[in-house]
C-alpha cells in the first residue's frame, strides 16, 4: 500500500492546482487532504448543492474541507432541469456528471487551477459507472484510482491519517434509489430522503429506501434486520414511510447492496 501512497503523491505534485469534487466522503476527503498538503491553497473543495443530495452532505463536506483547511465553494447543480436526466436513463450518471464537471472546470478556470480531481477508486472500475466515463471524456483525474487504491486501503490510510469520516458508509446520490426508466422528480427524492432519515433515527446504521412506486423496497445490513422483530418499531416505520407516500413498505431479504438496480440492466439487455 505505501507503494501505492506514494503513487497517489507523485500524481497530486504534478498539478499547478486542483478543484476536488468534494461530496465529504471518505475516497473525496482524503483526495482533499493529500493535495492540500502537496499543493496548499492551491487546492479547493467543490460540493454541490442539489435535491439529489443526501440531507447534511453540504453540512458535512463544509465542516471538513474546514478541518482540512482548504477552500470551499458550492456549486448549484442543475440536473434537475435536463429532461434527459428526469427520464432516468441507464446513462443518468453519465448525464448528471457532464453537468457538474462543466461547473467544475468553469471553478477551476476561475480559481487558476489545472486539474478536476473526483474521488473515484479501483474498485470503482468493477461496477457500471457512466459518470467515470463523464470525467474521462472531460479530462477529470481520479488519482485514487490511478494509484490503484482499494476502499479498504482507502479507509486505512483515512484512519492513520485521522480523517473523522474514514469508517463512514458511502452515500450515493438519491436518484440512486429510484429504477432506470422511472421519471425523477423532487417528491419521490423528498420520499426517499425523509424515509432514510427516520430509519438512521430509529438505529439503522445503512440503508437504501428503493423507490418502486406505492412501495418502498428496504434494503439493510442483514445483522440489523432483527431490529424487525419489535412490533412497536414495526408500526412506527410502516406508519412514517405511510405518511411520507407510500402505500407499502417490504423489506429486502437480500440485505443492503450497492447498485443493486443496476441488476436491471441486466435483465433488459
Amino acid at each position: 500500500m505505501r507503494e501505492k501512497l506514494d503513487r497517489l503523491r507523485d500524481i497530486l505534485s504534478n498539478f499547478k492546482g486542483a478543484v476536488v469534487a468534494f461530496s465529504g466522503g471518505v475516497d473525496s476527503t482524503l483526495v482533499l487532504k493529500m493535495a492540500a498538503d502537496i499543493l496548499g491553497r492551491r487546492v479547493a473543495a467543490a460540493t454541490v448543492d442539489s435535491p439529489l443530495s443526501v440531507p447534511g452532505e453540504l453540512d458535512r463536506a463544509r465542516d471538513l474541507a474546514g478541518m482540512i483547511g482548504a477552500r470551499h465553494f458550492v456549486i448549484t447543480g442543475n440536473a434537475m432541469a435536463d429532461p434527459d436526466f428526469l427520464s432516468n436513463p441507464p446513462e443518468r450518471c453519465y448525464i448528471c456528471k457532464r453537468h457538474v464537471y462543466t461547473a467544475m472546470w468553469q471553478l477551476a478556470r476561475e480559481t487558476g487551477a489545472d486539474a478536476v480531481l473526483d474521488g473515484a477508486n479501483a474498485d470503482d472500475a468493477n461496477d457500471y459507472r457512466p459518470g467515470l466515463q463523464a470525467g474521462r471524456e472531460m479530462g477529470v483525474r481520479s488519482p485514487l484510482l490511478e494509484a490503484g487504491l482499494t476502499k479498504e486501503e482507502i479507509r486505512s490510510l483515512g484512519r492513520e491519517l485521522g480523517l473523522p469520516n474514514w469508517y463512514h458508509p458511502a452515500q450515493p446520490c438519491l436518484a440512486t434509489r429510484i429504477p432506470y426508466g422511472e421519471l425523477i422528480d423532487e417528491t419521490k427524492l423528498r420520499q426517499i430522503a425523509g424515509a432514510e432519515q427516520f430509519l438512521h433515527e430509529r438505529g439503522f446504521s445503512q440503508v437504501r429506501v428503493r423507490h418502486h412506486g406505492p412501495i418502498a423496497r428496504l434494503e439493510l445490513l442483514p445483522v440489523e434486520m432483527t431490529l424487525f422483530g419489535d412490533p412497536k418499531l414495526r408500526g412506527e416505520i410502516d406508519a412514517a414511510l405511510k405518511q411520507l407516500g407510500f402505500r407499502y413498505v417490504g423489506v429486502d431479504l437480500a440485505g443492503l447492496r450497492s447498485g443493486s438496480l443496476n441488476g436491471l440492466l441486466e435483465l433488459t439487455s
